[in-house]
């Protein structure tokens, strides 16, 4: 049974939605033919991350299994179907039309009593017209990047305005809906006019993990060329850097390569590898050099640069200690640093999610509002 026929069952009969109680959650997936040999869940709230596995119950054709309720408000997850004729199928859950995308493909979700959806996401979306594609070339790369300008109304083209700049600027707008929050924050007289310049990576493993030519091409080539395009304000306060996971880590390090850049940081779940706390990210190809700059930036018993930082990271995330970690060296360095722990796990819902009021206040905070 491949998972076509899954879902047409699904489909037909409705009871196989999965049921969310306060404490657990019961799901289910049919196997009329007993074509499964093994059901097991895919998640990312606990390890191991597939498992545990379904039991079979030969009366009603059922795979089940009733799964706690992790220390979070929504969970995503997928099925992982072993065939009995061989192979290995992983899918989101037929019977329930709760879906989000993302890099990885396409996940079900589950939301628990008392989640809210933020209500800003149901708003208009951002007009595409205010969004131009750039490619900026980088010879200490040697690579194009591709950068997407967005522009509030009310602004021209050569109007000065404040800039946001977000590593995996273009997941960010598809994936978390940024532009959309920005843009009514604006229109409401919460923002400024201002502009967002979302940056893609080029090789992110190697450019987001503290990589020295990276901190140089951002500070002396992307982001001077962005500013001929998009004129800022004098001062560094007009700028604001962002980033998730490692595009987090690469903001930070490019602050600490060169203060300058940002007045400000809104990081996420950043990827603040160390031994001590992330020794299962010990096989990832740039470990060690994330690990010894953020040895540096542990051990610096002061800063003469602090600036305004504001950090999230979910509450059963991995990166949750190194995050704890960075967030009270920052403190002890004397930066205006805070630290918000979100109930979901490591990704752009989640992400989105804390975007009101956390990295609104940030903005208000170095820019004020209209």
């Amino acid at each position: 049974m491949r998972a076509d026929a899954t879902l047409r069952r699904a489909q037909r009969r409705r009871s196989y939605a999965p049921v969310v109680h306060d404490d657990a959650v019961l799901f289910r997936i049919p196997d009329e033919d007993e074509a499964l040999s093994m059901v097991r869940l895919y998640q990312e709230v606990q390890r191991p991350r597939v498992g545990p596995g379904f039991l079979f119950d030969r009366t009603t054709k059922n795979w089940t299994l009733r799964f706690p309720r992790p220390g979070v408000d929504r969970m995503e997850y997928q099925f992982v179907l072993t065939h009995k004729a061989g192979g290995e199928e992983w899918i989101p859950d037929p019977g329930n039309p709760i879906r989000a995308a993302g890099p990885f493909g396409t996940k079900s979700v589950v939301e628990f009593p008392g989640y809210v959806t933020p209500a800003w996401t149901e708003l208009d979306d951002v007009d595409p017209e205010a969004i131009a594609e750039h490619r900026i070339k980088s010879r200490t790369l040697r690579a194009s990047l591709r950068i997407l300008l967005w522009t509030s109304e009310g602004l021209d083209d050569d109007d000065p305005a404040p800039l946001l700049v977000a590593h995996d600027g273009p997941e960010y707008h598809e994936l978390s809906s940024l532009l959309k929050l920005l843009h009514h924050k604006v229109v409401q007289h919460e923002l400024p006019p201002m502009r967002a310049a979302l940056v893609a990576p080029v090789e992110r493993d190697q450019t987001y993990s503290a990589s020295a030519s990276y901190a140089r091409a951002l500070s002396y080539e992307i982001l001077p060329a962005i500013e001929r395009i998009a004129p800022m304000p004098h001062g560094r306060t007009m700028r604001v850097g962002m980033g998730a996971s490692l595009g987090a880590l690469a903001m930070l390090h490019v602050h600490r390569i060169n203060p300058a850049v940002f007045g400000a940081l809104f990081l996420q779940s950043g990827s603040y590898f160390r031994m001590r706390f992330d020794r299962q990210e010990a096989g990832f190809v740039r470990f060690g050099r994330i690990s010894r700059f953020m040895g540096r930036v542990l051990t610096a018993e002061e800063w003469p640069h602090p600036i305004p930082v504001t950090m999230t990271c979910g509450r059963v995330e991995e990166n949750l200690a190194n995050n704890r970690a960075t967030c009270e060296a920052l403190r002890r360095q004397g930066y205006d640093v805070y630290l918000r722990e979100n109930l979901d796990a490591h990704n752009w819902i989640g992400w989105r999610d804390t975007f009101d009021p956390h990295l609104i206040s940030l903005l208000q905070r170095v820019w004020g509002t209209r």
